[in-house]
């Protein structure tokens, strides 16, 4: 039997603030990323990957603000091999207390023909050089070779031999495509371990992408080969198809502990929570399956398998819902209850508010408990998470009220609060959300254009909230709001708003020289 002494510790590295911010409409506010990488810390992640500091002022700002706050995580910024990347990002770094440099460069025929045009002795160069300059500014310097599993076995060993020859304490080795299968991994990895002189010295990493389905696989078969390092991503987010999800890695490790002996220093408790809040984030539902965080991942409707439960929980459940911090007992408060049972109520879920915040978040509770019949936990964390994002707003929409039916012309007669300006008018449209949002154009002009417009209900029933997601661009600038009501016509005003006080706060500009990353 396994013991926890005999377990070997595997670092989470995180990289949703980086990765996961290249899904396409997946961009985030700096308020927003700072509040993920409070809960990141907070959860046990042993490096958080802020950003890319080269790419844009709002990312060398993100991981600079970042390098302040987070108090136990390393803090790691990515560049890429030219020492203008590397010097941006140790300027970015400067105040975390355990800063880490991520350099790289592509290593396989394809990338160094046709991205890099460099042979295969420019680009060893460019690693000896690039780590070296890199160790100028911390002692802790991770170097990848972007497309690893594409590449010439012979070669990646020379490039992974230079790169501890200068100093690198981290090897990353990733899937850049989502090519790889779990042997191939395994493989990969068990050889440069074998062959590379001194990689006993240096951790290896993993860093898969999910394009096969198979980013949680090859992430374990790495781990198995050596390597005690895992690269993901809340909900598995990430460019494509995305990278292997953290929720999924962490609770196969804790699970499978007979056949993994190896343990990490996540809180598990907060893996509903961090899903819960990146989505929010986001604006991209999560799957109802997904594993470990999906809204049906311990739902159980199969007659055969509701007999199982009620016998044994374990005929069906391999984890308690405690464990990721999903709660078994759905309805608990209604308009009776009072501010203690729902102060207890949002610490259990893992929410604590400062006092004016919970005094606002109790206030739309009795405004939703008074609307609805059943006050489920999705309800509760919709109205809470919906106040955290929607912060501070320049916009406010003060009242809506929509006519809609047969034969009538849908209109909405809409007031906006605009940096304490009362506006108002009465649009008509096509359909009732289209005059919503047409009331909202005349309002306040822009010329920002719909990219998504996405309806779903927080729980099961008639009276269920509605949560909207709304997905504006301007200028190359992508911008996701999102809102619940138990009004769907309101929650869709709401998240409009939201969306535009998105877009004002905005400030990543693209950098001439910066380049779409995929690692």
């Amino acid at each position: 039997m396994t013991t926890n002494k005999d377990m070997q510790p595997i670092k989470i590295f995180d990289t949703t603030l980086r990765d996961g911010e290249q899904s396409p409409g997946a961009a985030m506010t700096h308020e927003e990323k700072l509040q993920i990488a409070e809960l990141l810390d907070e959860m046990g992640v042993d490096v958080i990957e802020a950003g890319f500091p080269i790419s844009s002022q709002g990312d060398f700002r993100a991981v600079t603000e970042i390098s302040k706050i987070v108090k136990n995580a390393s803090v790691c910024g990515l560049s890429r091999a030219g020492f203008k990347d590397i010097d941006r990002a140790g300027e970015a770094l400067k105040g975390a207390k355990r800063p880490r440099i991520h350099t790289f460069i592509s290593t396989s025929p394809v990338h160094m023909k046709h991205k890099l045009q460099m042979g295969e002795n420019a680009v060893l160069e460019a690693v000896g050089a690039s780590v070296t300059r890199a160790r100028n500014f911390t002692d802790d310097v991770e170097w990848s070779a972007e497309d690893a599993t594409r590449t010439v076995p012979d070669f990646l060993c020379r490039c992974v031999e230079v790169a501890i020859h200068s100093g690198a304490t981290v090897i990353n080795v990733p899937d850049t495509v989502g090519y790889s299968t779990p042997q191939e991994f395994f493989d990969i990895i068990t050889m440069l371990r074998e062959r590379v002189p001194n990689a006993d010295k240096v951790i290896f990493s993993t860093h898969c992408h999910n394009d096969l389905g198979l980013a949680v696989a090859n992430s374990l078969a790495g781990v198995l080969a050596g390597a005690r390092q895992v690269e993901c991503t809340i909900n598995g987010i990430g460019e494509r198809a995305g990278n292997a999800a953290l929720e999924e890695i962490v609770m196969a490790l804790k699970v499978r502990g007979d056949i993994m002996p190896f343990s990490t220093n996540i809180n598990t408790k907060l893996l509903s929570r961090a899903s819960k809040m990146v989505s929010n984030v986001t604006g991209f539902p999560v799957q109802y399956n997904k594993a470990i965080v999906g809204k049906n991942a311990f739902s159980h409707e199969s007659g055969i398998h509701q007999d199982g439960m009620l016998k044994n929980v374990e005929t069906y459940e391999i984890m308690r819902p405690e464990d990721v911090g999903v709660h078994s007992t759905s309805l608990m408060l209604g308009k009776l209850s009072g501010r203690h049972a729902f102060r207890d109520k949002l610490e259990a879920m893992g929410y604590v508010l400062a006092n004016d915040a919970f005094e606002d978040a109790f206030r739309r509770f009795k405004d939703l408990a008074d609307k609805k019949k059943h006050v489920f936990d999705e309800d509760i964390a919709a109205l809470v998470d919906d106040e955290i994002v929607r912060g501070h707003d320049a916009i406010t929409l003060k009242s809506i009220r929509v006519q809609t039916g047969t034969g009538l012309k849908p209109t909405a007669e809409m007031t906006l609060t605009v940096a304490g300006e009362d506006r108002s008018i009465r649009t008509e449209g096509d359909g009732p959300v289209d005059a919503i949002f047409k009331a909202v154009r005349e309002l306040y002009p822009h010329a920002a254009t719909l990219q998504l417009f996405q309806i779903s209900a927080v729980t099961e029933g008639t009276d269920a909230q509605a949560t909207v997601s709304v997905r504006l661009e301007e200028n190359g600038r992508t911008v996701t709001g999102k809102a619940s009501d138990t009004d769907t016509l309101a929650a869709a005003g709401y998240a409009y708003v939201n969306a535009l006080n998105k877009l004002l706060v905005k400030r990543e500009k693209q950098a001439p020289e910066a380049l779409t990353v995929a690692r």
